[in-house]
């Protein structure tokens, strides 16, 4: 389990980001974070994993996190196949190299993300949303029981999106607790689960995804008009999220566009 216990952080001289943050995410549930820009999403994923302190509270965390941040970049030129090997580094000894097992398994978690024809690709010659799926295969390899990812499908194409996307979906299923940040209401429907709305420092508000992503509380949260629509997908009802703008509302998920008549 991961449990946030009132925590808060801010900047040495500056307002509260966030405070009186309490959370609860178990093993095999999978929680997303919705919130405008500036509101603190990274800054609370850095305090659950360990890589910033908070001012106050504390996080109960299982030892075993595997981090995927937005971006980053490499001073070397690293192969593909190497960086997503460096998940492997808390299973091997001071001065002991890979072997053969975590060969292998690099080999299998690459495909899994499926970016085994880029084993041998110089990471720092990768698109950005490349680089993304290098580092979610590299968290991975970590044998991770939480994984925490910051807009994890913000740089990837459709197809790639849907793929990270079912992923995160199996991953979750298999036992794994998944934590993100998302700009896409879309995408946290589609995951199920609980949803962390960021509103202000001291108002986040934690609830199921279905009755939390709301046109309503979307339209709060953004400042403009949202509102949602159940849409049959293949047979099956599927939410959708939509933004009206003068006669025409645009889906979230960039797949369509229809007559805000419609709605």
């Amino acid at each position: 389990m991961l449990e946030l216990m009132d925590l808060g952080f801010r900047y040495p001289g500056r307002d509260w980001v966030f405070r009186h943050t309490n959370l609860t995410i178990a093993s095999g549930s999978i929680t997303s974070i919705l919130g405008p820009n500036g509101k603190g999403k990274t800054t609370l994923l850095r305090c659950i994993a360990g890589l910033t302190n908070p001012e106050e509270g504390r996080v109960i965390r299982d030892p075993n996190i595997g981090y995927v941040p937005q971006a980053t970049t490499s001073s070397f030129a690293y192969s593909v196949f190497d960086m997503v090997l460096m998940g492997r580094a808390k299973k091997v000894s001071t001065f002991g190299t890979p072997g053969k097992a975590d060969v292998a398994q690099t080999r299998s978690v690459l495909e899994r993300v499926g970016i085994d024809h880029l084993a041998a690709s110089n990471f720092t010659e990768l698109s950005g949303g490349q680089r993304q799926l290098v580092l979610v295969a590299r968290a991975l390899n970590t044998d991770c029981t939480f994984m925490i990812l910051d807009e994890p499908v913000s740089a990837l194409d459709l197809r790639n999106q849907a793929h990270v996307l079912q992923l995160l979906r199996e991953l979750a299923a298999e036992g794994m607790g998944i934590l993100l940040t998302t700009h896409h209401p879309d995408h946290a429907l589609h995951l199920g689960g609980d949803a962390v709305v960021m509103y202000g420092p001291e108002e986040i508000v934690v609830g199921g995804v279905e009755s939390l992503v709301t046109g309503e509380t979307l339209s709060r949260l953004y400042g403009i008009d949202v509102a949602t629509e159940t849409v049959l997908d293949r047979g099956s009802p599927r939410t959708v999220v939509y933004t009206r703008y003068d006669n025409f509302a645009v889906a979230d998920d960039d797949l369509r566009l229809k007559e805000s008549s419609l709605s």
